[in-house]
């Protein structure tokens, strides 16, 4: 059978006839030609062409002589009209009917409506029959096939949501009016199985249910028209005969053996019982706790750990679903080397009281760990959620990132992050319309609210953006998300699209509520002499307050699309305070080099592909200056370096950069892209690959960052930032897909980096990790050499191991996930890192408290080590 989908087509006649000439003439004549072609070398199987409707049936007719059966997707309602006549008078070919059907779910109820797709579906068999050969109607009706057999839970979303059954009504058909209510949309896509599915099981399967459609077309497909002395009357009698209702009473039985039809039921429970075991050389940790001591790890040896989750799901409404996850704390280690993680909040801890020092036992052992719901309703669908994350607005109009994605995977949970809020989606007349509000809708963010409003005039794609802070956000727990000065912003956007060209502009107005606000500035003194310890200083120091001017900045991006060759440039002038966020979309492939969307820039980007069979190859290119430039390291006083907390701006991100890149992809498959968030699961070539160097010219340094005491609470600003120097780095992602049952993933890195905080050693770093899935076994491996550990304080501290491995197995009920997912499974973990001058619990690095050098010079001794084997046994049942 050969086939094409179709696509939308424009409502005015001539406009649709001319479409018919440009793209469907050329289409049906290869659909021809293919037909010969394939008769040329089996002349004995009929040919099929699959068409929507009778659209372009002329021609069809014209250029599909060779073509035995006319294939038709058809979505009438309970009748196909003059389906039948109109096929055999204007091609003489038997029709049959390669989708048709109804879905189950009433969306004026809001609610599955069993016996509407039975009627609907038993109503096209019966005229199907009816114009079968013989029977005195059409007589060219050769068969269908109803769609579907099974719900298909990822039609709506496509690519997201895949677990939740989706109410929403994606298209309207007045062919179908039990659930029609004016021009609303009342198809809803994930609802047309004549059998609804159960839950899925550890093997990824899942228990089919049969509908009230399912047993009507049971007794449908008893009928034989093909029977002697088969008639009309006998079709009809035989149709009259299958009671609906009947069909409907005995699938209730199978919907309570559905379940998941509760008010409120337990949606997860979760166990996860560990254990650690430790060890190392030249190492500070003690052999026995300290009591007296809270730093961790607080001894080597043994120590074991449970953390329980429950989940309870309430669904008040086949429209709204409510979920809420518990962690609750058994016994909490206090000897792992990865001393930063979730559970570590039911550590006893010491307060100062008005008598004395107070130990604090038992604390935070009950938490809510994660929580969401959706009412999804007429007029807007309602999203919250709680610790659960949500995706950006990046390729909804938000041009300057003003939303960005919450998604962070365990680095939320290592550090006991938080995020939290709710979305709206405007349907019906507020279609376009979209807000999101919450204490903290990004981690690190301020109380805020977005609205946003898309919308298209003609062929030109507008949108709008406003971005209000209520308040300023509570304290950060980790320097990956440390709150920005409270602002206020607005973004407005236009797309189109030329031919091949791509036009995006936008302009944005941000940081008023900074305006007025005092910041320094430092100048080279022309009368310094660097030779003359007496001379003035190295830098005249300015003070400047923020301007209305410094609120306002644009951007504009060009791309062009031709197949083989793509290529794209963007530019953008963003004030001082103009702030958006970081671009979170991807434009042609997987670079690196981004608009960090800062304010105080200019910058341009600009980059091509260009594919080669199964290669493609982009280069890339980055050239970014801020405005004002960063304090300089050596700044006397009364001079510092900017940092975001005490100044309305700094230069990080927006440092002063020329950065060039080279991608190169392999990738056989490109049905499931290299770049994708999920490509580790969704990959199915026996081999891709993706590598990339990036060069960074960076002559000059950046404004303090923000780092957090060990506390874990308390802030503070370094004094000095890394020094200019220039930074490159190569990284290289390796899929391999040998079957349903073998899989590996590996990812390699090298190059030289930076410390986020004052120091300013440059380190030069190589490493990678492996991931292999054989059946229900699961290897992970991972290396560093001269590389940070694994939590923000490392990178903040520039504290490194010469090397670090680690290597993990484990076996599953189920096949393994690619991604760090709640699974019941058994294994063991060995992590080994040598320590040196560089490295945290060093002990020839000890030092007396406010010390300006350890006890013991470092110098002379051998590198140390720390070791730990962990097992653990996680059980989960739900999701």
């Amino acid at each position: 059978m050969g086939g094409a989908e179709t696509e939308d087509f424009p409502d005015e006649e001539a406009k649709k006839i001319e479409v018919g000439e440009k793209r469907g003439r050329p289409m049906y004549k290869l659909m021809n030609d293919a037909a010969v072609k394939m008769k040329s070398i089996d002349a004995s199987h009929p040919v099929a062409i699959c068409n929507g409707d009778v659209l372009f049936i002329d021609i069809i007719a014209d250029e599909c002589k060779d073509i035995d059966i006319y294939g038709v997707n058809m979505y009438r309602g309970v009748s196909f009209g003059d389906a039948f006549e109109v096929v055999k008078n204007k091609t003489g070919k038997p029709i049959m009917f390669t989708e048709f059907g109804a879905d189950a779910f009433n969306a004026i109820d809001n609610q599955e409506d069993q016996k509407s797709q039975a009627y609907y579906n038993v109503g096209n068999w019966k005229e199907i029959y009816q114009n079968a050969a013989g029977l005195g109607k059409a007589g060219n009706s050769i068969g269908g096939f109803t769609f579907q057999f099974s719900d298909g839970w990822w039609k709506y979303g496509q690519t997201k949501n895949l677990d939740v059954h989706d109410t929403n009504a994606s298209w309207s058909n007045g062919g179908y009016p039990l659930d029609l209510k004016g021009n609303e949309n009342n198809m809803n896509e994930e609802w047309f199985g004549i059998c609804a599915k159960g839950p899925t099981n550890s093997r990824g399967l899942y228990t089919l249910y049969p509908r009230a459609a399912y047993y009507a077309l049971k007794e449908a497909h008893n009928v034989n028209p093909y029977a002697p002395g088969a008639t009309l009357e006998y079709i009809d009698n035989a149709f009259a005969n299958i009671s609906l209702m009947d069909a409907v009473l005995r699938a209730r039985g199978d919907k309570a053996a559905q379940g998941g039809n509760e008010k409120i039921r337990l949606s997860n429970m979760r166990a996860e019982f560990t254990t650690f075991n430790t060890g190392g050389s030249l190492i500070t940790t003690p052999e026995v706790a300290d009591p007296e001591n809270s730093t961790y790890p607080n001894k080597l040896g043994f120590d074991h750990m449970q953390s329980y989750f429950i989940g309870v799901e309430g669904n008040p409404d086949p429209n709204m679903r409510a979920n809420v996850n518990f962690n609750i704390l058994g016994n909490v280690a206090e000897n792992p080397i990865d001393e930063v993680f979730y559970e570590n909040r039911g550590r006893s801890r010491t307060v100062n009281t008005d008598e004395g020092n107070l130990t604090l036992e038992d604390i935070n052992r009950v938490k809510v760990y994660n929580a969401s719901y959706t009412w999804n309703a007429k007029d807007f669908e309602l999203r919250g959620f709680y610790r659960t994350g949500h995706y950006h607005w990046g390729y909804e109009g938000d041009f300057f990132g003003l939303y960005p994605e919450a998604n962070y995977g365990p680095n939320l949970d290592i550090y006991n992050g938080e995020v939290s809020g709710f979305e709206v989606d405007g349907k019906r007349g507020l279609k376009g319309f979209k807000a999101a509000f919450g204490p903290q809708l990004w981690w690190g963010a301020n109380p805020a609210v977005l609205l946003k409003y898309q919308t298209n005039l003609g062929k030109i794609d507008l949108a709008a953006v406003y971005h209000e802070d209520i308040a300023d956000a509570a304290t950060a727990v980790s320097s990956i998300a440390i709150p920005m000065p409270k602002t206020r912003r607005a973004t407005i956007y236009a797309k189109t699209k030329i031919g091949a060209v791509g036009v995006e502009l936008g302009g944005i107005w941000g940081g008023q509520p900074l305006n007025g606000r005092m910041f320094q500035l430092a100048e080279n003194n022309p009368n310094y002499d660097p030779n003359n310890s007496s001379s003035d200083s190295k830098y005249i120091i300015y003070t400047d307050k923020v301007n209305t001017e410094d609120n306002w900045g644009g951007k504009a991006k060009f791309t062009y699309s031709a197949g083989k060759f793509n290529w794209y440039g963007q530019g953008a002038a963003m004030g001082l305070v103009a702030n958006g966020g970081a671009d979170n979309t991807k434009t042609f492939t997987g670079w690196r080099l981004k608009d960090s969307g800062s304010g105080n820039q200019v910058n341009f980007l600009s980059g091509f592909t260009y594919s080669i069979g199964n290669v493609q190859i982009a280069p890339n290119f980055l050239w970014q200056k801020p405005i004002v430039e960063a304090m300089p390291n050596d700044v006397d006083g009364p001079g510092r370096l900017r940092n975001i907390q005490a100044d309305p701006f700094a230069v990080r991100a927006n440092r002063e950069t020329v950065a060039g890149e080279l991608l190169l992809t392999y990738d056989p498959t490109p049905g499931t892209w290299m770049y994708d968030w999920d490509n580790d699961m969704t990959e199915d070539a026996k081999f891709a690959l993706s590598t990339g160097f990036v060069f960074r010219h960076l002559p000059t340094a950046q404004d303090a960052a923000i780092g957090i005491f060990g506390d874990g609470r308390t802030t503070f600003a370094f004094a000095n930032a890394a020094p200019a120097h220039d930074l490159w780095e190569s990284n290289t992602r390796i899929v391999s897909k040998l079957s349903p049952d073998l899989g590996v993933i590996a990812n390699i890195y090298f190059g030289n980096a930076q410390a986020n905080g004052s120091d300013a050693r440059l380190i030069e770093r190589y490493g990678g990790d492996v991931r292999l899935v054989y059946r229900k076994m699961k290897l992970i491996h991972s290396f560093k050499v001269n590389d940070w550990g694994p939590f923000d304080y490392h990178r903040d501290f520039n504290l490194t191991y010469p090397v670090q491995l680690m290597l993990d197995l484990s076996t599953s009920v189920g096949k393994p996930n690619w991604f760090i997912l709640p699974d019941t499974k058994i294994g063991i973990r060995g992590t080994w890192r040598s320590l040196d001058q560089y490295s945290p619990r060093y002990s020839p690095n000890v030092a007396d408290e406010f010390a300006s050098s350890p006890i013991v010079s470092p110098v002379g001794f051998p590198n140390g080590s720390e070791w730990e084997i962990r097992t653990y046994i996680h059980i989960n049942i739900g999701k």
